[in-house]
């Protein structure tokens, strides 16, 4: 059902489905999971679902998530070419594609607005998540660097401090006993 109600930037969707309405995951753990799904090779949402299905069902769940995430887009996305073919052109689809693409920014916005309070347990600490936030909008929206500059100049130094806070958070964390 996931895969058939967004398309493009689905986390708005995803994040109601599995934090809100299904309660799969709190938002931390989707926040975490979500940053992972981000950074592998492939479509966000796929990489997320394929990690929930070998989380819960193993192998084959894995390839289930797989299958359903992939199967019904695919045939919906070769009709609609079929379709948009004879008609793209056409200024009013033109308008509407567009209009989309600012509907699917607010929807991502808003996401990210929800998803703001699961900031606060960040071992990185509020600080450093929005100095990191601001860096990446000033480096994208106002100097209009490319992406592979953004990550190298501001992705390095954070995946540094991350790895850093997290260190020194388990350094921390009470060692648990074997039973």
């Amino acid at each position: 059902m996931l895969a058939l109600q967004g398309f493009g930037g689905v986390v708005a969707v995803v994040q109601r489905e599995l934090v809100e309405k299904k309660q799969w995951l709190t938002r931390e753990e989707f926040v975490e999971n979500w940053a992972v799904a981000q950074i592998l090779p492939g479509p966000n949402v796929v990489n997320l679902s394929l990690m929930i299905g070998d989380r819960h069902f193993g192998t084959r769940g894995a390839l289930a998530a797989l299958s359903g995430m992939l199967l019904f887009p695919l045939i919906i996305v070769l009709l609609l070419v079929a379709l948009f073919s004879g008609v793209s052109e056409l200024p009013r689809v033109q308008q509407s594609l567009q209009g989309m693409g600012a509907i699917a920014a607010g929807l991502i916005t808003a996401t990210g607005l929800k998803l703001m309070p699961a900031i606060r347990k960040n071992p990185m600490g509020m600080t450093a998540c929005w100095s990191l936030a601001l860096l990446t909008f000033v480096a994208i929206a106002l100097l209009h660097l490319p992406l592979a500059w953004v990550l190298l100049l501001v992705g390095s130094p954070a995946c540094a401090w991350a790895w850093f806070c997290l260190r020194r958070f388990d350094a921390r964390a009470p060692a648990q006993e074997a039973p």
